[in-house]
């Protein structure tokens, strides 16, 4: 059966046609598919597996925008656009936190009071579950790294800690997403700034962009020397979380790099793994997160 998977980023709009494990990228929802997967980062506490689209489930899912607004939002227009061209087929939400719902109750434990109703949920789920079903290891991190970046431990396949929690602003700096910062500092910069705009800038201009001071694409800070402690302090943070996620695991088996920053910067990767030597052996593997063949795959799971 054909899927076509609608990936609505923070940043961009991507769609393929997946047909078992062939994908190839089309430009627009005039296919003909069988079933349509959309890619939905934040499905909050209700969300924990795949969900055939109502209105409902729509109405369910505009409730949890806030939590993700930079993406929750431009998947909330994408099933509105593709429910318009394709409404004789199922549509299915597939969450991005569902593959972290074996967290334990310390990972995903927040300590404040409960009626608060805030815990860590943890983002690039498919992504993740992507890269752990093509590298064998009981014991691996996966450091899915991009305009978003986020650092799992996965123990004999399943999620057992992570850098994201309860927003993808958590964990290590980012393009433009600050990572994590002390509470109380943001406390004071929501005085002193108000709530909207420190939202803004810590989405928008916080991360590798704040650091440099000119750019947040990792290719432009390898090319111009005023990059390298943003570089630096990116690969300070991530091999931090890594060695965070090895006290998860019990030790360290192999360490996997995703995403378009993984994958493509080998000075990123070369930059973090030299901070690890005291955790060695471990393999290393750069691996492309098929995360739309995942998408595709549990879309069809429950239909």
């Amino acid at each position: 059966m054909a899927v076509l998977v609608v990936n609505a980023g923070s940043t961009s709009l991507k769609l393929s046609l997946v047909d078992g494990e062939d994908t190839r990228q089309v430009d627009s929802f005039d296919v003909d598919a069988d079933a349509v997967a959309h890619r939905v980062v934040h499905g909050g506490d209700r969300f924990r597996e795949p969900v055939v689209i109502d209105d409902g489930v729509v109405a369910e899912l505009e409730q949890l925008v806030e939590l993700a607004p930079l993406h929750n939002a431009p998947a909330l227009q994408g099933i509105a656009e593709a429910r318009a061209a394709l409404p004789g087929v199922p549509h299915v939400a597939v969450f991005d936190t569902a593959f972290h719902a074996t967290l334990p109750a310390v990972a995903w434990t927040i300590a404040v009071p409960d009626y608060l109703g805030v815990r860590r949920y943890g983002f690039h789920g498919l992504a993740v579950q992507s890269v752990a079903e093509q590298v064998r290891a009981d014991r691996l991190v996966v450091c899915h790294l991009g305009g978003g970046s986020s650092v799992t431990a996965v123990l004999e396949g399943r999620s057992v800690e992570t850098s994201m929690g309860f927003t993808p602003l958590e964990g290590v700096p980012m393009t433009t997403r600050s990572g994590s910062v002390d509470p109380g500092a943001v406390l004071y910069l929501a005085r002193r700034l108000g709530d909207d705009e420190v939202g803004r800038v810590l989405e928008q201009e916080s991360g590798l962009l704040a650091l440099s001071g000119f750019s947040g694409d990792v290719r432009e800070l390898e090319a111009d020397s005023r990059g390298a402690f943003a570089l630096e302090l990116f690969a300070y943070r991530v091999a931090q979380q890594v060695a965070s996620c090895a006290v998860a695991l019990g030790g360290l088996e192999a360490l996997a790099f995703s995403g378009g920053i993984g994958e493509h910067s080998a000075r990123v990767r070369d930059l973090v793994v030299s901070r690890l030597e005291h955790l060695r052996p471990f393999d290393v593997h750069v691996v492309a997160a098929r995360e739309d063949v995942v998408a595709a795959r549990e879309a069809l799971r429950i239909l």
